[in-house]
């Protein structure tokens, strides 16, 4: 991506806490603008590449998951639909992943802390997670989203708009379509991943501070009611779908049923590679799938975690 082709460059330092159309626009741009955002990491520049578990217990929650934005579209108008085409995501050259006390599928299990920081090779395809654990790097924003109909709206769950997705395929490529509430739509993007699996079950990814280009369309010829999307192919899909080991969670609750799951993959982890409880679930967070294997048979649902098994030495 040729950054000089930008219409409009939104610097970290312009952003907001909340989903809210009460906030201005910072810019404006015309219908199939390319804009550049510069978004910090989901601590909101709270964690540093040289932080600890430490720093999780000064973290300010309130203050996560702030967004950069929002920029307005000429044209758009509510029940038109803002086409946002993913055209470059850049990470910096560092992230983290944490187990936050409170927060994530399993926190119960994990009551403590615990934060990790990994080193990010520019152009690199994959990266050292854990010793002789490697990830497929996978670049996107979790927070991508328009202003929604009322507000404000906390940046923490998504929701027709858009907002705190965390969706692994809004990958370079893909193209993403968001009903538009209010002129202008006032898009805004931040929350930045290197990689994740679907579900990002410990509630981080590795995050990290992202350049993130995107080229922003009003299509009055398409009425959404909710984020949809084209994805692009996915790179690394022979390791998604290929040799894999999976467990199984069943039961009449989702939530039971997913967290089931992924105790056992934990247990298989530590029982298998060796890894402790702690760095199984970071490393379930950044490269397992949780995805729903059966809903119809009720009273029970199953939930299978996938572990692709090429991240093995």
């Amino acid at each position: 991506m040729n950054r000089a082709s930008a219409s409009v460059h939104v610097t970290k330092d312009q952003n907001h806490l909340a989903w809210d159309p009460a906030i201005p626009p910072i810019a404006t741009v015309g219908s199939g603008d390319v804009v550049e955002f510069e978004c910090l990491d989901a601590s909101n520049g709270q964690i540093t590449a040289e932080a600890t578990t430490a720093t999780l217990d000064q973290l300010v929650f309130d203050q996560v998951d702030q967004v950069t934005g929002p920029v307005e579209v000429s044209g758009a108008e509510p029940g038109d639909t803002l086409q946002v085409e993913l055209l470059d995501f850049e990470p910096a050259d560092w992230g983290w992943t944490a187990s936050i006390p409170g927060f994530g599928l399993l926190a119960d299990d994990f009551p403590d802390g615990h934060l990790k920081i990994t080193r990010l090779e520019a152009g690199a395809e994959r990266v050292e997670f854990w010793p002789g654990i490697r990830i497929p790097l996978a670049p996107f924003c979790g927070e991508i989203g328009v202003a929604p109909e009322t507000g404000p709206r906390s940046t923490i769950p998504p929701d027709t708009f858009g907002g705190n997705m965390d969706t692994r395929h809004l990958v370079a490529g893909s193209t993403l379509f968001l009903p538009v509430f209010h002129t202008g739509a006032r898009f805004s993007i931040g929350d930045g991943h290197a990689t994740q699996g679907d579900g990002e079950v410990s509630g981080t990814a590795i995050e990290t501070p992202m350049r993130a280009t995107v080229r922003l369309t009003v299509r009055k010829d398409l009425h959404v009611t909710g984020p949809e999307f084209l994805a692009a192919p996915d790179p690394h899909a022979a390791l998604r779908n290929g040799a894999r080991y999976a467990t199984d969670g069943i039961g009449p609750d989702l939530m039971v049923a997913a967290r089931d799951a992924l105790r056992r993959m934990i247990e298989w982890m530590g029982r298998e590679h060796g890894l402790e409880p702690m760095q199984a679930y970071l490393l379930c967070s950044v490269a397992v799938d949780l995805r729903i294997s059966e809903i119809v048979d009720v009273p029970n649902f199953v939930v299978t975690a996938h572990c692709p098994m090429e991240i093995f030495g």
